[in-house]
């Protein structure tokens, strides 16, 4: 059998490697000969090993930041490649003015974009993936034609105005492919009003950051959660202060998304009628307490599971809604199990109690499920801060996942 061969050899000039690497390739398989040891390495590998030993200047590495701009706040976080994988080495966050993002819209250019330079500045960033808001997104998906992705947007740019209730003379959108079917190639795509780009375009011009890429928040979200080069459909249960929002996903890529008008508040209130407590308090008491039977506090439970009920039964309905899906129609896959995030994800008992009705596994989210192993590195913030940050490190990693 024939193989192509290529050799290179690389003298390695820095103090704390000084010998000779020999750098083999033979077809799609890559091999390092160094200090008398053979690795033998994916290209994906390679490209790691390479990174880390022979990284590039500052200003010519790639971006690995990304800017999460949501309504009460703005969040960064930067990664790097180290030598057991990719790590956080910075985050970030600086609240927003009240009502300076509302549903999604800018209201107050000026006060984002003194905001965003602030956060920006302290951290020297100059260019990062900046996040989209959910609310004002329209996801959709369909059976294309074609070989490639131009192709592709060309015929979802043909039928774009049945599934984007706008000109679409005034619509961005993206495209994913996620499989093929008879023939065809299964699109999930994303869209905006172009003006709502634009005006997340004008306040990052004004900081003078360069926006490598934009996103919506929930496909960010599905990148961060769930591990590279996934086959399963998981649901997504992101429960925030006064809203849940529900996320299916395929092989990482999200296929339903919807936001319920119910979150953690209505469960810190409940707390606050029984105990008779302030606001603050009340949020330590559900953090420790939960939703679990404990003696002598009968009362309380019920309080709680009468809120907590309200959360289940609305996840239970869209959830059973995509399960039938799955049973009749082959182009959806059965979400087989559900990841609990946002700043009440952590309140004992809810996975279990969600559970029980949902009839699939629940556990809590890792955001960190894509960097190194946690026995080599440790983050600088804790795991239950580390939610707050789930879309801006999804961003981040659209340079590695």
């Amino acid at each position: 059998m024939h193989f192509s061969l290529r050799i290179a050899l690389f003298h390695l000039v820095r103090p704390r490697i000084n010998n000779l690497l020999t750098f083999f390739c033979i077809k799609d398989i890559f091999i390092v000969h160094r200090c008398g040891i053979l690795l033998i390495m994916s290209e994906r590998s390679v490209a790691h090993f390479f990174h880390v030993h022979f990284p590039p200047p500052k200003y010519m590495a790639l971006p690995t930041a990304g800017i999460d701009i949501s309504t009460s706040s703005i969040k960064a976080v930067h990664i790097q490649e180290c030598q057991y994988g990719l790590e956080a080495d910075m985050f970030d966050e600086i609240a927003l003015p009240a009502s300076v993002i509302n549903k999604g819209n800018i209201t107050s250019q000026q006060s984002v974009a003194n905001t965003l330079k602030t956060l920006v500045q302290h951290n020297a960033l100059k260019a990062a993936h900046v996040s989209l808001p959910e609310a004002k997104s329209y996801l959709f998906e369909l059976k294309v034609r074609g070989k490639n992705e131009n192709e592709w947007r060309t015929a979802v740019e043909q039928s774009l105005d049945e599934y984007v209730p706008l000109p679409p003379s005034t619509v961005v959108f993206s495209i994913m492919p996620l499989r093929v079917v008879a023939g065809e190639t299964l699109v999930v795509g994303i869209a905006y009003a172009r003006k709502i780009v634009e005006d997340f375009l004008h306040v990052l011009d004004d900081v003078a950051i360069e926006p490598i890429s934009f996103e919506s928040e929930m496909f960010s979200t599905a990148r961060a959660l769930l591990p590279a080069h996934t086959d399963e459909t998981v649901l997504i249960i992101d429960i925030g202060k006064t809203t849940t929002k529900l996320v299916i996903a395929e092989r990482q890529i999200p296929r339903f998304a919807t936001t319920l008008d119910v979150g953690g508040d209505a469960l810190t209130h409940a707390v606050q009628k029984y105990f008779n407590v302030s606001e603050e308090e009340a949020r330590k008491i559900k953090m420790e307490h939960g939703i679990v039977s404990s003696g002598g506090k009968e009362e309380y439970l019920a309080a709680m599971l009468l809120t907590a009920s309200a959360i289940r039964d609305e996840v239970s309905t869209r959830l059973e809604y995509w399960q039938n899906r799955a049973r009749t129609n082959t182009l959806f896959a059965p979400v087989t199990r559900a990841v609990l995030v946002g700043g009440n994800a952590t309140v004992r008992g809810l996975p279990e109690y969600l559970a029980s009705t949902l009839h699939i596994p629940v556990m809590l989210g890792d955001v960190f499920t894509n960097f190194a192993s946690l026995d080599t590195w440790l983050p600088s913030v804790d795991y239950s801060e580390s939610f707050a940050y789930t879309t801006a490190i999804g961003l981040a990693l659209r340079d590695y996942v």
